[in-house]
């Protein structure tokens, strides 16, 4: 396996820590990444140079969090009573 050749970025200022002269880059598989060697900050860059953002954990695409459903408890449907009128 190949080395990974990591180099400075001269002038490159950090998002995170704001320090100027600390960010590392290199490419892994034609990916380029980056990270702050000050405060650790890292992410992963697109073939436009734009920070890729990473996905935070919601209740969406976390399947660990998801709790089976009790069978004790059932659902209840609510349907609009028609002979009841609404006062204006």
């Amino acid at each position: 396996m190949a080395e990974v050749k990591k180099r400075f970025i001269a002038g490159a200022v950090c998002p995170a820590c704001s320090e100027q002269d600390k960010i590392v880059m290199w490419d892994e598989d034609g990916v380029p990444h980056r990270e702050c060697v000050a405060c650790g900050y890292a992410d992963t860059l697109n073939a436009q140079g734009q920070s890729v953002p990473k996905e935070l954990a919601t209740r969406v695409n976390v399947t660990g969090l998801k709790k089976p459903a009790d069978p004790k408890v059932q659902g209840v449907q609510f349907f609009p009573n028609p002979k009841l009128k609404k006062k204006d």
